[in-house]
C-alpha cells in the first residue's frame, strides 16, 4: 500500500518525460542543489533537433523582461498546501456544484491542476492594471514575511504576499509582468481544448499582456482585443486625454471554427431584423450568392450553376418556356457562386425567393428565426459601447443588492458586460473560472444567466421537473471564484459595515444575488443552484515526517504517534486526497457508521476514505464489497504493518473491479 504524496505536481519534471518522449537524445543528468542527479534537457541540441538549419547566437523573436526564468520556475514548482473546507460559511454545502476558493491564486491554481486539467469552459480575470496605485501579489518566496514587511509594509492577515507597485520601482513592469506570466500558465492547462479566456485590462500593460498571452497561448489563438466603454464621462483627473475606455482580450486554447464566439440576438433584435413572416413563422432573406470575392467560379465550380425563374417568380433547377437564367453574378460581372450546392437547394427549394432589383433577378433564402438550422445569433462587435457595460451600472446593482449609498467594493465589473463574455465562450454545461474574483461579478453573472435559460425553457414548455428542467441539478454553468482574503482598510466603509476582507464583501455578494435571483420568480427558479462550497488555502495537513523519512530511523517513526497535524478534521483530510488524487471537489458525498467507524463515500464510490484508529477487519471487509474506484487510509487506522499488508488481500479478494496497486493508499 502506497502512500499519498500530499503535494502538488512537479510541472519541471513532467514537462522533462514529455520532451524525452519525443527526443529522447535531448534528456540528460545534472547535479541539483543538494548533489543528486536528476534529469535535465540539452537545450542547445534540442534547439538544433528543431531547426533546418545551423543554430549560432542568441538572438530570437521574444518577449522577456528582468525575472521572466524565475517566473516560468515558480510555475512549475510544487507546493505543500492544500484548501480546508469551510462548511458553515457555505450555502447548500451538500448540494452545490460551486465552489469558492480562499487564498494565494498562484498556490490555489497549483492545486487544481489534476482535479480540474482541461475541464474549464471560460476563464475570465481582472487583474490588477499596474496603475501605480493598486497591489499585486510578490512572488519572491525565498524572501520570509518579515523582510516583505521592511521592503512594502504591506501582507495580508495570513501572511499573503502583497505589495503597492509604485512607478518609482525600478522594475514596475517587470514585477506585474512576473506575476501575471505564471498564473496563466497554470490557467491554460485548466482550460479545455475548446475553451477561452477573457482579460479585462488597460491601456497601462496592454502591450505586455498581449505579449504574454501570445506567447504562453499562441498568438494564431488570439481572439480579439475588444474596447469596452466603460467610464463615458472620462476620467478628469488623466494628464492629457479623459480616458473612458478599457480592453477585454480574449484568446483560446486552440484555434476554433468560424462563428464560435457568435451570441444569440435579443428579442428586440430578432423583431427588427426578422420582418417577414409566413406559415413557419418569422423569417429575413439573406442572398444566396456568397458575398465573398475570395470565392467564385475560379475556385468553387460545384457552385457555379444557374437558377430559373418564370414571370410570375417561380425558381426552377431546370430551365423552362419562359424563364430567365440567373446565375451569381456581381453587378460588375465578377462570376461568383452559391453559398448552396445543387443538392442542398433539391432538398431545400421552397426555402428559396427572388426579387427584381435593378432590372436584374437575385436570388435569396429565408432565414427563420426560431428554426433549430438558423438560429438567430450575431457576431459580436469590437467596441462595446452599450449602456448596461458601463462601471457604473456595475456599481449600481453592487451597491442595490447592499442596500448601500457608500461604495464598499470600488468600481465591480458590469453584470451584462460579464453575462454577454460568457455567453461569447459558449459555456452551457461547463465550468467558469474566474481566479481575481473581487465582488464575485462573475458568480453573479453565472446564476444570472442559468436563471434566464431556466426561465427561456418553462417559457418554452421544456419539461421542468422539479421546477428546474434541463437545469436542474448536474447541469447549468458552474463557477469557480478564487480571492485572496485581502484585508479591508480600517477606514474604508466596507470594514466599518463589518467586512474585515474581499472575500467576506464577495462570499456576501453572492448569498444576496443569489436571493435575489430566486425570489423574483421562486416556482420555476427553485431548483436553482445559488449555492457554493467555500475552501481555504492553508499549509499542508501532514507533519514534516510525513515528507522527510530519510531523516528519521524506523525505531524513531514507530514512536512518533501521528503524521497528521493536531487540528485537521476528517473533512480535512478527505478534500485533501480528493485533490491529490485529482478528483473535482464539487461532487455529493456522505458520512456512514460501519460498526461504530466513521466511512466517507465520496461521489457513490469514486473515494471512499477512512481515518479512524484501530479500524477492524470487518469494517474493512465492508468497504472492500462497496466495490470502489479508490480507497485511502490513515496509518492509525491500522495496529501493526501485517494489519496493513493484510488489507491489500482483502480488497484483491473482494473488490475484484479495482486496481489495488494504484488505487489503495495510506496517509
Amino acid at each position: 500500500m502506497t502512500k499519498m504524496k500530499m503535494e502538488t505536481p512537479n510541472q519541471t519534471a513532467g514537462n522533462i518525460e514529455k520532451i524525452g518522449a519525443l527526443f529522447p537524445s535531448c534528456i540528460t543528468e545534472s547535479k541539483d542543489t543538494n548533489g543528486q542527479l536528476r534529469k535535465a534537457v540539452n537545450f542547445e541540441l534540442l534547439r538544433q533537433l528543431l531547426s533546418e538549419d545551423v543554430v549560432e547566437g542568441n538572438e530570437a523573436y521574444e518577449f522577456t523582461w528582468v525575472g521572466k526564468k524565475a517566473a516560468i520556475v515558480e510555475a512549475n514548482r510544487p507546493i505543500r498546501k492544500t484548501l480546508r473546507p469551510c462548511p458553515e460559511e457555505s450555502v447548500d454545502w451538500d448540494t452545490t456544484e460551486n465552489l469558492y476558493i480562499e487564498g494565494d491564486n498562484l498556490e490555489v491554481l497549483k492545486l487544481l491542476q489534476e482535479s480540474y486539467l482541461g475541464e474549464v469552459k471560460m476563464i475570465y480575470i481582472d487583474p490588477p492594471y499596474n496603475t501605480g496605485n493598486d497591489f499585486i501579489y510578490k512572488d519572491d518566496y525565498r524572501k520570509k514575511n518579515s523582510e516583505y514587511e521592511e521592503e512594502a509594509g504591506v501582507v495580508d492577515e495570513g501572511g499573503n504576499r502583497l505589495y503597492k507597485n509604485t512607478d518609482s520601482n525600478g522594475r514596475f513592469h517587470s514585477d506585474w509582468c512576473s506575476m501575471v506570466y505564471p498564473r496563466l500558465l497554470l490557467a491554460r492547462n485548466l482550460l479545455s481544448d475548446d475553451g477561452m479566456i477573457f482579460i479585462s485590462i488597460d491601456d497601462n500593460e496592454i502591450s505586455s499582456l498581449r505579449s504574454i498571452c501570445d506567447e504562453i497561448f499562441g498568438i494564431h489563438n488570439f481572439i480579439a482585443q475588444i474596447t469596452l466603454l466603460c467610464n463615458p464621462k472620462g476620467r478628469s483627473q488623466d494628464k492629457y486625454i479623459a480616458n473612458c475606455h478599457e480592453y477585454v482580450v480574449i484568446y483560446s486554447k486552440s484555434t476554433l471554427p468560424s462563428g464560435s464566439l457568435s451570441i444569440p440576438k435579443t428579442q428586440k433584435e430578432i423583431e427588427n431584423d426578422y420582418t417577414q413572416k409566413d406559415h413557419l413563422g418569422l423569417y429575413r432573406e439573406l442572398e444566396l450568392r456568397n458575398t465573398h470575392r475570395e470565392f467564385g467560379r475560379f475556385n468553387r465550380k460545384n457552385l457555379w450553376y444557374p437558377f430559373f425563374v418564370s414571370k410570375s417568380g417561380e425558381i426552377f433547377l431546370e430551365e423552362k418556356q419562359d424563364t430567365v437564367a440567373v446565375y451569381p453574378l456581381w453587378d460588375d460581372g465578377f462570376e461568383g457562386c452559391w453559398t448552396w450546392g445543387k443538392e442542398k437547394v433539391q432538398k431545400e427549394l421552397h426555402l428559396l425567393t427572388c426579387r427584381m432589383i435593378n432590372g436584374k433577378y437575385k436570388i435569396f433564402r429565408k432565414s427563420y428565426a426560431g428554426t433549430d438550422v438558423d438560429h438567430p445569433l450575431k457576431q459580436v462587435k469590437s467596441i462595446w459601447t452599450d449602456a448596461s457595460f458601463f462601471t457604473e451600472k456595475g456599481q449600481l446593482i453592487f451597491n442595490t443588492l447592499f442596500h448601500s449609498k457608500t461604495k464598499l467594493f470600488q468600481s465591480p465589473k458590469s453584470l451584462n458586460m460579464l453575462i454577454n463574455c460568457i455567453l461569447m465562450s459558449q459555456a452551457s454545461d461547463a465550468i467558469v473560472l474566474d481566479f481575481f474574483s473581487g465582488s464575485a461579478t462573475t458568480a453573479h453573472a453565472v446564476m444570472q444567466l442559468n436563471a434566464e435559460r431556466m426561465i427561456n425553457g418553462s417559457a418554452e414548455g421544456v419539461n421542468l421537473e422539479n421546477g428546474g428542467g434541463e437545469q436542474t441539478k448536474k447541469s447549468g454553468i458552474k463557477y469557480i471564484m478564487v480571492q485572496l482574503p485581502e484585508p479591508c482598510d480600517e477606514k474604508s466603509e466596507a470594514y466599518k459595515a463589518g467586512y474585515k476582507n474581499i472575500c467576506e464583501i464577495g462570499k456576501e455578494r453572492i448569498r444576496r444575488a443569489g436571493k435575489k435571483i430566486k425570489d423574483e420568480n421562486p416556482l420555476i427558479l427553485g431548483d436553482l443552484d445559488t449555492g457554493f462550497r467555500v475552501f481555504k488555502l492553508d499549509d499542508t495537513n501532514m507533519n514534516d515526517v510525513y515528507y522527510a523519512p530519510g531523516d528519521y530511523s524506523r525505531d524513531l517513526l514507530e514512536q512518533t504517534e501521528d503524521n497528521i497535524k493536531h487540528d485537521r478534521t476528517d473533512l480535512d483530510l478527505l478534500f485533501g486526497c480528493l485533490l491529490d488524487w485529482g478528483v473535482t471537489l464539487s461532487d455529493p458525498y456522505e458520512s456512514i457508521q460501519i460498526e461504530g467507524h466513521t466511512v466517507h463515500n465520496y461521489n457513490d464510490g469514486d473515494l471512499i476514505a477512512c481515518f479512524d484508529k484501530n479500524v477492524p477487519e470487518s469494517v474493512i471487509k465492508k468497504i472492500a464489497k462497496m466495490n470502489p474506484e479508490r480507497v485511502v487510509f490513515r496509518e492509525s487506522c491500522f495496529k501493526d504493518s501485517a494489519a496493513k499488508i493484510n488489507v491489500e488481500q482483502i480488497f484483491k479478494m473482494l473488490a475484484p473491479d479495482m486496481d489495488v496497486e494504484k488505487n489503495l493508499k495510506v496517509i
